[in-house]
Protein backbone atom coordinates (compact mmCIF):
# COMPACT_ATOMS: atom_id res chain seq x y z
CA UNK A 1 0.00 0.00 0.00
CA UNK A 2 1.45 3.31 -0.67
CA UNK A 3 2.28 5.17 2.17
CA UNK A 4 0.40 8.72 2.94
CA UNK A 5 2.58 11.70 2.72
CA UNK A 6 2.35 14.02 5.79
CA UNK A 7 3.26 17.83 6.01
CA UNK A 8 6.93 18.82 7.40
CA UNK A 9 7.39 21.61 8.81
CA UNK A 10 7.75 24.38 6.65
CA UNK A 11 8.32 28.35 6.97
CA UNK A 12 5.69 30.10 4.35
CA UNK A 13 3.20 27.86 6.41
CA UNK A 14 2.76 31.03 9.08
CA UNK A 15 0.20 31.61 6.40
CA UNK A 16 -2.28 29.50 7.99
CA UNK A 17 -3.53 32.22 10.60
CA UNK A 18 -5.31 33.96 7.68
CA UNK A 19 -7.49 30.42 7.36
CA UNK A 20 -6.86 28.70 11.50
CA UNK A 21 -9.17 30.88 13.45
CA UNK A 22 -12.16 29.18 15.42
CA UNK A 23 -15.97 29.84 15.16
CA UNK A 24 -15.29 31.64 19.10
CA UNK A 25 -12.62 33.65 17.91
CA UNK A 26 -14.75 35.08 14.30
CA UNK A 27 -17.51 35.54 16.39
CA UNK A 28 -15.93 38.05 18.91
CA UNK A 29 -14.27 40.21 15.48
CA UNK A 30 -17.94 40.21 14.71
CA UNK A 31 -18.17 37.03 11.53
CA UNK A 32 -21.34 35.78 13.53
CA UNK A 33 -21.20 32.51 15.67
CA UNK A 34 -22.24 28.76 15.27
CA UNK A 35 -22.57 27.60 12.06
CA UNK A 36 -22.45 31.16 10.82
CA UNK A 37 -18.63 31.48 11.95
CA UNK A 38 -15.06 31.38 10.61
CA UNK A 39 -14.27 27.68 11.29
CA UNK A 40 -11.15 25.94 10.40
CA UNK A 41 -12.47 22.83 8.69
CA UNK A 42 -14.95 22.27 5.96
CA UNK A 43 -17.35 21.28 5.17
CA UNK A 44 -17.03 19.87 8.64
CA UNK A 45 -20.85 19.28 10.35
CA UNK A 46 -20.65 21.73 12.86
CA UNK A 47 -19.09 24.51 10.05
CA UNK A 48 -21.18 23.61 7.20
CA UNK A 49 -24.93 22.63 8.97
CA UNK A 50 -25.45 19.57 7.22
CA UNK A 51 -25.09 22.12 3.96
CA UNK A 52 -25.50 20.40 0.28
CA UNK A 53 -22.31 19.53 -1.35
CA UNK A 54 -19.92 22.32 -2.79
CA UNK A 55 -22.33 24.48 -0.70
CA UNK A 56 -18.76 26.39 0.70
CA UNK A 57 -17.50 27.81 -3.01
CA UNK A 58 -20.70 30.29 -3.18
CA UNK A 59 -20.92 30.22 0.77
CA UNK A 60 -17.19 30.44 1.32
CA UNK A 61 -15.74 30.93 5.09
CA UNK A 62 -13.97 34.26 4.47
CA UNK A 63 -16.98 35.42 2.32
CA UNK A 64 -17.83 38.65 0.67
CA UNK A 65 -20.08 40.15 3.86
CA UNK A 66 -17.32 39.39 6.14
CA UNK A 67 -15.15 42.41 4.14
CA UNK A 68 -17.68 44.57 4.09
CA UNK A 69 -15.85 46.60 7.05
CA UNK A 70 -12.35 46.48 4.55
CA UNK A 71 -13.02 48.07 1.32
CA UNK A 72 -10.40 47.77 -1.15
CA UNK A 73 -9.50 44.45 0.42
CA UNK A 74 -9.10 41.61 -1.68
CA UNK A 75 -7.07 38.39 -1.24
CA UNK A 76 -7.04 38.50 -5.44
CA UNK A 77 -3.67 38.26 -6.88
CA UNK A 78 -2.32 38.57 -10.52
CA UNK A 79 1.20 37.61 -11.87
CA UNK A 80 2.33 37.17 -15.56
CA UNK A 81 2.18 33.79 -14.97
CA UNK A 82 -0.62 33.34 -12.24
CA UNK A 83 -3.67 34.36 -10.68
CA UNK A 84 -5.86 33.84 -7.86
CA UNK A 85 -9.32 35.24 -8.37
CA UNK A 86 -11.44 35.14 -4.81
CA UNK A 87 -14.64 35.59 -4.43
CA UNK A 88 -14.94 39.19 -2.82
CA UNK A 89 -13.70 39.93 -6.10
CA UNK A 90 -16.27 38.45 -8.38
CA UNK A 91 -17.75 40.98 -10.87
CA UNK A 92 -21.42 39.63 -12.34
CA UNK A 93 -23.14 41.01 -15.50
CA UNK A 94 -25.91 39.63 -17.04
CA UNK A 95 -24.31 36.76 -19.74
CA UNK A 96 -24.77 37.82 -23.58
CA UNK A 97 -27.65 36.74 -25.21
CA UNK A 98 -28.66 34.20 -21.53
CA UNK A 99 -32.05 34.73 -20.07
CA UNK A 100 -32.30 35.70 -17.14
CA UNK A 101 -28.97 34.54 -15.80
CA UNK A 102 -25.58 36.40 -14.69
CA UNK A 103 -21.70 35.43 -15.26
CA UNK A 104 -18.44 36.04 -13.82
CA UNK A 105 -15.72 35.34 -16.17
CA UNK A 106 -12.96 34.15 -13.89
CA UNK A 107 -10.18 33.19 -16.75
CA UNK A 108 -9.85 34.35 -19.81
CA UNK A 109 -7.87 35.48 -23.28
CA UNK A 110 -7.18 38.52 -21.54
CA UNK A 111 -5.31 37.24 -18.67
CA UNK A 112 -3.09 35.06 -21.25
CA UNK A 113 -5.23 31.84 -21.56
CA UNK A 114 -6.63 30.12 -24.67
CA UNK A 115 -9.48 29.13 -23.10
CA UNK A 116 -12.55 31.16 -20.72
CA UNK A 117 -13.90 29.77 -16.89
CA UNK A 118 -16.85 31.42 -16.02
CA UNK A 119 -19.60 31.22 -13.08
CA UNK A 120 -23.15 31.26 -14.20
CA UNK A 121 -25.91 31.96 -11.86
CA UNK A 122 -29.39 31.02 -13.23
CA UNK A 123 -32.97 31.79 -11.40
CA UNK A 124 -36.33 29.64 -12.32
CA UNK A 125 -36.67 30.24 -16.26
CA UNK A 126 -33.19 30.89 -16.87
CA UNK A 127 -31.67 29.59 -20.51
CA UNK A 128 -28.48 29.79 -21.90
CA UNK A 129 -26.95 30.61 -25.20
CA UNK A 130 -25.15 28.89 -27.65
CA UNK A 131 -21.30 29.06 -27.60
CA UNK A 132 -19.71 31.16 -30.25
CA UNK A 133 -18.63 29.04 -33.65
CA UNK A 134 -16.05 26.32 -33.34
CA UNK A 135 -16.23 26.61 -29.20
CA UNK A 136 -16.73 23.82 -27.04
CA UNK A 137 -18.08 23.71 -23.90
CA UNK A 138 -17.71 21.97 -20.42
CA UNK A 139 -20.97 22.88 -17.81
CA UNK A 140 -20.11 21.89 -14.14
CA UNK A 141 -22.77 22.24 -11.51
CA UNK A 142 -22.66 23.34 -8.38
CA UNK A 143 -25.56 23.93 -7.08
CA UNK A 144 -29.34 23.37 -8.17
CA UNK A 145 -30.00 21.46 -10.73
CA UNK A 146 -30.34 22.05 -15.07
CA UNK A 147 -32.06 20.53 -17.84
CA UNK A 148 -29.59 19.94 -21.30
CA UNK A 149 -31.74 19.54 -24.71
CA UNK A 150 -29.54 18.24 -27.22
CA UNK A 151 -30.45 18.77 -30.46
CA UNK A 152 -34.01 18.28 -31.33
CA UNK A 153 -35.13 16.53 -28.36
CA UNK A 154 -32.76 14.70 -26.10
CA UNK A 155 -33.15 15.85 -22.53
CA UNK A 156 -30.82 14.94 -20.24
CA UNK A 157 -31.15 15.94 -16.40
CA UNK A 158 -28.03 17.38 -14.59
CA UNK A 159 -28.05 17.81 -10.86
CA UNK A 160 -25.07 19.19 -7.99
CA UNK A 161 -21.63 16.98 -9.22
CA UNK A 162 -23.11 16.25 -13.02
CA UNK A 163 -22.11 18.27 -15.54
CA UNK A 164 -22.14 17.57 -19.60
CA UNK A 165 -19.40 18.07 -22.57
CA UNK A 166 -20.97 19.64 -25.50
CA UNK A 167 -18.66 19.50 -28.92
CA UNK A 168 -18.06 22.71 -30.70
CA UNK A 169 -21.04 23.67 -32.75
CA UNK A 170 -23.75 21.09 -30.87
CA UNK A 171 -26.68 22.81 -31.04
CA UNK A 172 -28.39 22.63 -27.59
CA UNK A 173 -29.75 24.54 -24.26
CA UNK A 174 -29.55 25.24 -20.30
CA UNK A 175 -32.46 25.18 -18.82
CA UNK A 176 -32.99 26.23 -15.44
CA UNK A 177 -36.18 25.92 -12.91
CA UNK A 178 -34.44 26.88 -9.44
CA UNK A 179 -31.38 28.76 -8.47
CA UNK A 180 -28.16 27.29 -10.04
CA UNK A 181 -24.58 27.80 -9.83
CA UNK A 182 -22.44 26.21 -12.93
CA UNK A 183 -19.25 26.49 -13.59
CA UNK A 184 -18.40 26.59 -17.62
CA UNK A 185 -15.22 26.06 -19.60
CA UNK A 186 -15.30 27.14 -23.22
CA UNK A 187 -12.17 26.57 -25.55
CA UNK A 188 -11.94 27.08 -29.40
CA UNK A 189 -11.82 23.10 -30.50
CA UNK A 190 -8.08 21.94 -32.48
CA UNK A 191 -9.44 19.58 -34.36
CA UNK A 192 -7.29 16.69 -35.77
CA UNK A 193 -7.97 14.62 -38.96
CA UNK A 194 -10.54 11.69 -38.33
CA UNK A 195 -11.14 12.32 -34.69
CA UNK A 196 -14.18 13.90 -33.14
CA UNK A 197 -15.13 14.14 -29.85
CA UNK A 198 -18.61 12.89 -28.99
CA UNK A 199 -21.45 13.96 -26.62
CA UNK A 200 -20.36 13.78 -22.60
CA UNK A 201 -23.08 13.69 -19.80
CA UNK A 202 -21.95 12.44 -16.41
CA UNK A 203 -21.20 12.79 -12.75
CA UNK A 204 -18.34 12.50 -10.43
CA UNK A 205 -18.94 9.76 -8.70
CA UNK A 206 -19.71 7.43 -11.78
CA UNK A 207 -15.72 8.19 -13.13
CA UNK A 208 -13.19 5.63 -11.93
CA UNK A 209 -10.07 6.38 -9.84
CA UNK A 210 -6.86 6.61 -11.39
CA UNK A 211 -3.47 5.66 -10.58
CA UNK A 212 -1.36 8.13 -9.49
CA UNK A 213 2.45 7.13 -9.48
CA UNK A 214 4.60 8.28 -6.92
CA UNK A 215 1.07 10.07 -5.48
CA UNK A 216 -1.22 9.87 -2.77
CA UNK A 217 -4.18 12.28 -4.12
CA UNK A 218 -6.91 10.24 -5.83
CA UNK A 219 -7.41 11.43 -9.25
CA UNK A 220 -10.76 11.24 -10.87
CA UNK A 221 -11.02 12.65 -15.48
CA UNK A 222 -13.96 13.76 -16.67
CA UNK A 223 -13.32 12.98 -20.28
CA UNK A 224 -11.97 10.40 -22.65
CA UNK A 225 -8.47 10.76 -22.75
CA UNK A 226 -8.45 9.80 -26.68
CA UNK A 227 -7.24 12.10 -29.43
CA UNK A 228 -10.45 13.41 -30.07
CA UNK A 229 -10.62 15.64 -26.78
CA UNK A 230 -7.96 18.03 -26.70
CA UNK A 231 -8.45 19.37 -23.09
CA UNK A 232 -9.77 17.02 -19.78
CA UNK A 233 -10.93 18.15 -15.96
CA UNK A 234 -9.72 16.53 -13.68
CA UNK A 235 -11.21 15.38 -10.30
CA UNK A 236 -8.52 15.73 -7.39
CA UNK A 237 -9.09 14.75 -3.73
CA UNK A 238 -6.48 15.34 -1.00
CA UNK A 239 -6.82 14.58 2.80
CA UNK A 240 -5.74 16.68 5.27
CA UNK A 241 -2.15 17.03 5.38
CA UNK A 242 -1.40 15.23 1.78
CA UNK A 243 0.43 17.39 -0.41
CA UNK A 244 1.81 16.79 -4.12
CA UNK A 245 4.85 14.84 -4.33
CA UNK A 246 6.33 16.71 -6.93
CA UNK A 247 6.54 20.49 -7.52
CA UNK A 248 5.26 20.61 -11.20
CA UNK A 249 6.55 22.49 -13.73
CA UNK A 250 4.95 21.86 -17.66
CA UNK A 251 3.97 23.24 -20.83
CA UNK A 252 0.10 22.49 -19.95
CA UNK A 253 -2.20 25.71 -18.98
CA UNK A 254 -4.70 25.18 -15.66
CA UNK A 255 -7.72 26.65 -14.71
CA UNK A 256 -8.75 25.31 -11.39
CA UNK A 257 -11.55 25.82 -9.12
CA UNK A 258 -11.57 24.43 -5.13
CA UNK A 259 -14.75 23.14 -4.64
CA UNK A 260 -13.98 21.66 -1.01
CA UNK A 261 -11.47 22.24 2.05
CA UNK A 262 -8.89 24.77 2.18
CA UNK A 263 -4.63 24.26 2.09
CA UNK A 264 -1.35 26.45 0.47
CA UNK A 265 -0.83 26.60 -2.75
CA UNK A 266 2.75 27.80 -4.29
CA UNK A 267 2.81 29.18 -7.51
CA UNK A 268 6.10 30.64 -8.78
CA UNK A 269 8.23 31.86 -5.36
CA UNK A 270 4.43 32.94 -3.94
CA UNK A 271 2.67 31.07 -1.20
CA UNK A 272 -1.14 31.68 -0.82
CA UNK A 273 -4.08 30.24 1.46
CA UNK A 274 -6.58 29.16 -0.72
CA UNK A 275 -10.29 27.65 0.46
CA UNK A 276 -13.41 26.82 -1.47
CA UNK A 277 -14.17 29.09 -4.18
CA UNK A 278 -10.94 30.37 -5.02
CA UNK A 279 -10.28 30.15 -8.55
CA UNK A 280 -6.30 29.79 -9.37
CA UNK A 281 -4.97 30.40 -13.07
CA UNK A 282 -1.66 28.91 -14.16
CA UNK A 283 0.16 29.87 -17.21
CA UNK A 284 2.46 27.51 -18.70
CA UNK A 285 5.86 26.08 -16.86
CA UNK A 286 4.70 28.15 -13.74
CA UNK A 287 6.27 26.08 -10.70
CA UNK A 288 3.19 24.79 -8.74
CA UNK A 289 2.38 22.92 -5.67
CA UNK A 290 -0.54 22.46 -3.21
CA UNK A 291 -0.79 20.69 0.71
CA UNK A 292 -3.76 20.35 2.12
CA UNK A 293 -4.48 21.21 5.50
CA UNK A 294 -7.73 21.72 7.85
CA UNK A 295 -9.70 19.09 9.23
CA UNK A 296 -11.39 17.39 5.85
CA UNK A 297 -10.66 16.64 2.39
CA UNK A 298 -10.18 19.31 -0.12
CA UNK A 299 -11.51 18.70 -3.66
CA UNK A 300 -10.61 20.74 -6.79
CA UNK A 301 -11.82 20.83 -10.24
CA UNK A 302 -8.62 21.37 -12.81
CA UNK A 303 -8.63 22.90 -16.24
CA UNK A 304 -5.71 20.99 -18.54
CA UNK A 305 -4.91 21.04 -21.90
CA UNK A 306 -4.19 17.60 -23.50
CA UNK A 307 -3.30 15.60 -26.85
CA UNK A 308 -2.21 18.61 -29.05
CA UNK A 309 1.51 19.89 -30.27
CA UNK A 310 1.97 23.05 -28.17
CA UNK A 311 3.30 24.27 -31.87
CA UNK A 312 -0.54 24.06 -33.12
Amino acid sequence: MMSIHRLRPLVPFVLLASLQCGAAAAAAAGYGGGAEGFCSAEPSSECSGGQPLYWKVTHPTLAPAHLQDLPGFTRSVFKRDHALITPESHVFSPLPDWINTLGAYLISPAIGAHFTMYLANMQDGSKSALPPKDVERLVFVLQGSISLTVGTGTIHSLLVDSYAYLPANTKHSVISDEPTTLVIFERRYIAIEDSHPDLIVGSTDKQPLLETPGEVFLLRKLLPTSLSYDFNIHIMDFQPGEYLNVKEVHYNQHGLLILEGQGIYRLGESWYPVQSGDTIWMAPFVPQWYAALGKTRTRYLLYKDVNRNPLI
